[in-house]
């Protein structure tokens, strides 16, 4: 990043699955910036080491976060900038962050699926509702950068998405 010319002011994280934080701490101490999380996936985030080693996987367990992110809160820096919007239902404190025309949303919408809701802290009526009030609602070309697998729109998740019809 640093050879890019890309300044990092801080760490964002969508939830505290073991998944998404596994290299928070390098990562973190390598750039010197704040950890950003949900207080409602702090245990999740705590529990990270306990998770991966189900799966019998490495895993370096980060230090807790340094700051909260709650609903409506915006982050900027430079010309970005991103509104906290909390999603809830893959895991408790999930959140979204939308921007201009896109929106980060984690494990809560992929192409062609949502996120899953049989994971501790997982509540699918949550999630589904979630959905509707905050995504849902955003215009149909806003581009959607899901957790995992490929970019999407809300438009075509909206006409497509055998989980939201």
């Amino acid at each position: 990043m640093r050879a890019s010319g890309v300044t990092v002011r801080g760490i964002l994280l969508t939830h505290g699955h073991f998944d998404h934080i596994g290299a928070v701490q390098e990562v973190r101490e390598a750039l010197g910036v704040a950890v950003h999380l949900h207080p409602a996936d702090l245990p999740l985030y705590r529990a990270g080491a306990a998770s991966a080693a189900r799966w019998n996987l490495p895993f370096t367990q980060p230090a807790d976060p340094d700051a909260d992110l709650v609903q409506g809160q915006v982050l900027t820096a430079g010309d970005l900038s991103l509104t906290v919007r909390e999603l809830p239902g893959h895991a408790p404190g999930h959140v979204v962050f939308v921007g201009d025309g896109f929106v980060i949303a984690g494990d809560t919408l992929f192409a062609g699926g949502i996120g899953r809701t049989d994971l501790p802290g997982g509540n699918h009526p949550q999630l589904l509702a979630g959905l509707a009030a905050e995504l849902l609602t955003l215009p149909d070309p806003t581009a959607v950068y899901p957790g995992h697998g490929g970019a999407t729109t809300v438009g075509r998740e909206r006409q497509t998405n055998p989980f939201l019809r």
